[in-house]
Parts: C-alpha cells; sequence; structure tokens
C-alpha cells in the first residue's frame, strides 16, 4: 500500500472558537497550578525565614525552665512522636483490617453502605467534639487521665476514616482476575489477600498513613482536652501515661498566650521537617515493598 493510501494520523485543526475553549481551560489549569505551588513555597519560605534565625542546638535539646528562663522544645517533640507512632501502630491494622472486610469478605451490601455511610460522616465531625469525647470517655471513663495515650485513642478515632477509604478505594484497583487466578491455584482467601491483592495496593496504604500522620501531626483542638500541656521529659513508656503538649498543642501556647512568636515559628519548621521525613519514610517503604513483590 502506498504512502498516499494509509489514512492521515495528523489531528484536524479545531474551530476557532473550541480552540479558544481549550486554550482558555488550559491557561486556567495552569494557573491555579501555579498559585498552588506558589503558597506552598511561600508558606515554606516564609515560616523557615521566621525561624531560621533563632534556632538553637539549646531550643532543641533542652526543656522549658522558669528557673533559668530558657524555652526548649525537646520534651514538645518527643511527645509528639510517641504520640503519632502510637496512633499509627493501632489505626493501621484496624483501618486496613476494616477495609480488607468490606472489600473482601462482607456479603450484604446494606451493611457495606451502612458502615462506609458512618465512615463518611466520622470523617466530618470537627475535631473539637473529637476532643470532648476522648476527654469524657477516655480521660473520665476509662481513667486514663489527661495523658498522650489518650490522646493517641482520640488520634486514632479521628484517622481511621481516611485510613479505610484509601485502602477501600485501592483495593477496588486490583483486577479481579488476580484473585481468580490465585483461587484456581488452590489459594486460600486469606493467603490470596496477603500475598497478591495487597501488594498491589500498598501505594493506597501509604497513602493512607501518610495523610493520617498529617493530620496527627497538624491537630491541636483534640489534644487540649485529652493530652496536656505538660512540658516534661520522659521515656516512651512513662511518657505515654503522663500528660504531655505536643508541638502544635506547644505552638498555640506560647504564639496565643504567651507571645513568643519567635518560638512558635521555631516550632512551626520543625513540624514542617517532621511532615517531610514522615513522607520520606512512608515512600521510602512502599518502594520497598514494591522491589520485595517484583
Amino acid at each position: 500500500m502506498s504512502d498516499n493510501a494509509k489514512p492521515s494520523l495528523q489531528q484536524k485543526s479545531l474551530p476557532f472558537g473550541r480552540s479558544l475553549y481549550s486554550h482558555a481551560l488550559q491557561s486556567c489549569m495552569l494557573l491555579c497550578i501555579g498559585i498552588t505551588v506558589a503558597l506552598v513555597f511561600f508558606l515554606i519560605l516564609y515560616i523557615l525565614i521566621r525561624a531560621i534565625p533563632y534556632f538553637s542546638w539549646e531550643i532543641l535539646t533542652t526543656k522549658p525552665s522558669y528557673l533559668r528562663g530558657t524555652i526548649g522544645v525537646l520534651p514538645d517533640i518527643l511527645n509528639t512522636i510517641y504520640l503519632v507512632f502510637t496512633a499509627l501502630v493501632i489505626v493501621l491494622p484496624l483501618g486496613v483490617g476494616a477495609a480488607i472486610y468490606l472489600n473482601e469478605y462482607a456479603k450484604s451490601q446494606k451493611l457495606v453502605k451502612v458502615i462506609e455511610y458512618a465512615v463518611e460522616t466520622l470523617a466530618g465531625i470537627p475535631s473539637i467534639i473529637y476532643g470532648l469525647v476522648g476527654m469524657l470517655f477516655f480521660c473520665q471513663f476509662l481513667s486514663l487521665q489527661t495523658s498522650l495515650l489518650a490522646g493517641s485513642l482520640t488520634l486514632v478515632i479521628m484517622s481511621i476514616p481516611v485510613i479505610i477509604r484509601t485502602t477501600q478505594e485501592s483495593l477496588k484497583t486490583v483486577p479481579n482476575g488476580y484473585r481468580e487466578g490465585a483461587f484456581g491455584l488452590g489459594s486460600a482467601r486469606w493467603h490470596m489477600i496477603r500475598t497478591v491483592v495487597l501488594p498491589c495496593c500498598i501505594d493506597g496504604i501509604v497513602t493512607g498513613c501518610i495523610l493520617a500522620a498529617g493530620r496527627m501531626l497538624g491537630e491541636s483542638a483534640a489534644l487540649l482536652f485529652t493530652a496536656g500541656f505538660a512540658h516534661a521529659l520522659h521515656g516512651y513508656i512513662d511518657g505515654i501515661t503522663s500528660s504531655g503538649a505536643t508541638l502544635t498543642v506547644a505552638l498555640y501556647v506560647y504564639a496565643k498566650e504567651q507571645g513568643e512568636f519567635e518560638v512558635a515559628f521555631v516550632i512551626a519548621a520543625i513540624l514542617l521537617v517532621l511532615c517531610f521525613i514522615t513522607n520520606y519514610l512512608a515512600q521510602a517503604y512502599g518502594r520497598h515493598m514494591k522491589k520485595i513483590k517484583q
């Protein structure tokens, strides 16, 4: 067949009206992307510019002392790590397990819809309501008092909708042919889920983990009622059962109650660094799991 007989793959020119409309939409999308990126870089640079002049090794490695007149955020950093670690250890098995049940085991669609509606409702409740409920239930009813453990359990309730929804949507993207092939080879359901389905949706689970950790790092309203304001240095076992201020609570106290805006910007910069580290570790774990799967 000659070249002239081949169908032309060149796109025909659009009419002027449609071409103008297409270029206008592309320009609007590029403008939105530019504004979003600019806002992110502006916030990061502004916080770093305000915080760097007041950064010091002393403020990062000591605790506040009214006798010496010094300010340190080491207890707040440790309290934040303790709280986020404890909450993630509890919420990840619960959230991933609930998503697996809804997508792989549940047979009644009515029950699935009821649970999904409840999860979506939980996701829309203001955090201050979680704080009040956590204070009444965990601190008073369960006698945990004001402690990091009570704050962690409150964050578990707040974060479990994010884990469930992201994991459930990831499970739905796995082709049914993978499941049928595993069953055809004689695999049991749980073995199929563990060895075939979960490795294929590890990205969604990691995404849910990042979103949940980000919300935990930035939460303050709920922790004001459940975790407390203390700045004492403790190990993990003693710290998780004691009252303690996280970085966000400390930021609120220093900025709103004491007017120490320089310290507040230092804490904000530390929170940014912790967010970057959390995202990097989660993505590195996802890449590691992909290599194992391959």
